[in-house]
């Protein structure tokens, strides 16, 4: 996922040089932070709910950064106000819980589409095809488990009964039995 962080981190230090004399106007705190989002963090986040997943703590934070500076730089803020204090008064969430919001957002739709084979998406896919380790719906949802699978059961099934906690779907659809493993 680097080359893609580090696509994104540069379209958005990119964006937000442009806009930094506006950015940096005597404009109305709330038109700055329009602009922000509608130019910087639309690029910080573009597709994210098929990449965020993927990344590292390290590109993570990144990502956070960007968003940090470009807030900053809205604000006129010294170096001696902390990031969360601004991000708190301006009402503005974090990129992973961000990310988060457009990810439920986006499964919660293709669940109740008309569309039949975008429905209950993450868990016709629960493994990807490397077979390493399970792909979270939910990005931020922690750290993954080292087998993302139970024992027993075959590698190239594409359902299966019980998904660990941390990837369950608040109204299950499950067919069959949760299966008892090394999952909570």
């Amino acid at each position: 996922m680097k080359p893609q962080v580090d696509r994104v981190v540069t379209q958005a230090k990119a964006a937000r040089a442009m806009l930094r004399p506006v950015l940096q106007s005597r404009l109305q705190l709330r038109t700055k932070v329009g602009i922000y989002k509608t130019y910087i963090r639309s690029r910080l986040t573009y597709a994210a709910p098929a990449w965020y997943a993927l990344c590292s703590a390290s590109q993570r934070r990144r990502l956070q950064v960007q968003q940090n500076a470009a807030l900053r730089l809205c604000t006129n803020a010294g170096r001696y106000v902390r990031n969360d204090v601004i991000a708190r008064d301006l009402k503005v969430p974090s990129v992973e819980q961000f990310v988060v919001r457009l990810t439920r957002a986006m499964f919660s739709r293709a669940d109740i589409g008309r569309e039949a084979h975008l429905r209950d998406l993450a868990p016709l896919h629960a493994r990807p095809p490397d077979a390493t380790r399970a792909l979270p719906r939910d990005p931020a949802a922690g750290k993954q488990p080292a087998s993302g699978w139970p024992a027993g059961r075959p590698v190239n099934e594409r359902r299966w009964g019980g998904i660990p906690q941390q990837y369950a779907r608040v109204k299950s659809v499950s067919s069959g039995p949760v299966p008892s493993g090394p999952f909570p």
